[in-house]
């Protein structure tokens, strides 16, 4: 393309070679170089100026230096008085630290969006942001392409019998990105979430206890205070009735030393209330009419609650009912307390509510924290036993876990061992846009016996070595896409064709 300049990055040199092969032009010649003391070092070898020049540079395990290498080649090409310069960031840094998941915290994503603009950036070409609404960090045009075409289109190729399998979500946050694929392929979802288990000290009876005497609490008619419980239980004779005294036990818990007051249907009137004649039918009457009507085809049943597995997971792995359960569980605050026994899950599940509410993230949503390195530390800490839950029939279907990267391994594996075990699923299929495969992340997916292939694209660097040594790895290329949004970004055409699913 004419008047056009494609840099490349220490990142992703391979993937802006593609790019270029596509659109049919060499990356243009620049020496990138560090100092003794790591500083990073710059030179433009070609005339930027008046020109459209493109920067690829994508994350990497040296994340920090590849966003200074690709912050001072801007300013270079700013400053060699280039026409137009745009960020091509196949894998946007930090797009995890969206918002604060603390009142101390740094949204590191909207920092770094920032200091693109100070460079000189006039346009952003990315791929599967963590959060769409990144979007609205940048002062200038963001192009959000998306890789679901391209692992949509790969799903029809080489899944065999593809149209019975199920696209699960690993967690709550990825259920919008599960569910675009499902639609797109016609196909069933689910959903595997994880909780802390509860301890067995919170039964129905403390709540009740702790509610006990919340309808007596006093109101005030015409200026008078009232009793609740007092009003409503006067006689026709206008007596009112005999308080309840509650006393407390040794223990501390409420106890009442007379039984509640019954209820009469003569209660005194409210000047507030609509008064009806007796020849008028009362509301209760007609609800129990309607009740008795119901045709019994349409009486609720528990069919829908089969498709929910729950298993037990310790130590990142679904185990037996019969295993013996860890010495303690997390409490939810940070603290732990002893366990045992079975208990109601709804019981346990309301007295969470009360007395142990789970923390969250700033501004309303969960979601932020349960992908920090502390949640996957609990995940594998032995003495910490959590329930693991199935919404969805998999039995003999080719599963189809699906997120937007693949950095830590425990949540990958605790959801392929719950949909095979529990769900009892033919086939997992791991997949994702960006394979940062932290750690020994790689590693670990490729040794469990649960997980049958891993499906990634090229967006984020994987070295050759650990590549070859994954049999269960499958790369995707996304240079041609990226190629096709430089192209038209250039001629000033639309990408929207570029959302659009591809044909086989």
């Amino acid at each position: 393309m004419r008047g056009t300049l494609v840099f490349s990055g220490t990142s992703c040199p391979a993937l802006t070679g593609k790019i270029c092969e596509n659109l049919g032009m060499a990356p243009a010649e620049a020496d990138l170089s560090q100092f003794s003391n790591g500083e990073t070092s710059v030179r433009i070898l070609t005339s930027v100026r008046d020109k459209d020049v493109f920067v690829v540079q994508s994350g990497s395990p040296t994340i920090n230096d590849t966003i200074m290498e690709l912050l001072i080649m801007i300013s270079a090409c700013k400053g060699g008085s280039a026409n137009k310069i745009t960020a091509v960031l196949p894998y946007f840094p930090y797009s995890r630290q969206s918002k604060k998941k603390s009142h101390r915290g740094a949204i590191t994503a909207r920092m770094l969006a920032n200091l693109l603009h100070v460079a000189g950036v006039k346009h952003v070409i990315t791929v599967d942001l963590h959060a769409s609404q990144m979007q609205g960090f940048f002062k200038c045009p963001v192009d959000n392409l998306h890789a679901e075409p391209l692992i949509a289109r790969w799903i029809r190729m080489n899944i065999p019998n593809w149209k019975e399998a199920v696209v699960v979500s690993k967690n709550p946050g990825g259920t919008k990105r599960v569910t675009s694929l499902a639609d797109a392929l016609k196909l069933n979802f689910g959903l595997v979430t994880t909780d802390r288990k509860r301890a067995p000290n919170m039964s129905a009876s403390m709540i009740m206890n702790q509610l006990d005497g919340w309808d007596n609490t006093p109101t005030y008619v015409n200026g008078v205070r009232r009793s609740r419980a007092i009003s409503e239980d006067r006689d026709s004779d206008g007596n009112s009735a005999k308080s309840s005294h509650v006393p407390g036990e040794s223990q501390g818990s409420p106890r009442r030393s007379n039984p509640p007051p019954v209820r009469t249907n003569s209660l005194t009137r409210s000047p507030y209330t609509r008064a009806y004649t007796p020849s008028q039918t009362s509301p209760i009457e007609e609800l129990k009419d309607e009740e008795e009507n119901v045709d019994e085809a349409q009486v609720y049943n528990d069919q829908r609650a089969q498709e929910v597995t729950q298993g037990r997971l310790v130590q990142g792995h679904v185990v037996p009912d019969d295993f013996q359960s860890p010495a303690q569980s997390d409490g939810g605050d940070g603290s732990q307390s002893y366990q045992g026994g079975d208990e109601d899950p709804m019981a346990m599940s309301h007295a969470s509510s009360f007395f142990a509410p789970e923390p969250h993230a700033l501004g309303g949503s969960g979601d932020a924290g349960g992908s920090s390195d502390e949640e996957e530390e609990k995940l594998r800490d032995p003495k910490i036993e959590h329930m693991i839950t199935l919404v969805g029939n998999v039995k003999d279907r080719p599963v189809l876990i699906v997120d937007d990267m693949i950095d830590k391994a425990g949540s990958w594996i605790a959801a392929a061992e719950t949909v095979v075990k529990r769900g009892k699923a033919k086939k997992v299929y791991c997949m994702a846009t960006h394979g940062v495969f932290g750690a020994d992340c790689l590693e670990q997916m490729q040794a469990c016996d649960c997980i049958d292939q891993i499906i990634v694209t090229n967006s984020f660097p994987i070295p050759d070595r650990r590549a070859k040594n994954a049999s269960k790895l499958v790369i995707l290329d996304l240079s041609y896409l990226l190629a096709e949004a430089i192209r038209r970004n250039h001629y000033g055409e639309s990408i929207s064709p570029l959302f659009q699913h591809m044909a086989d």
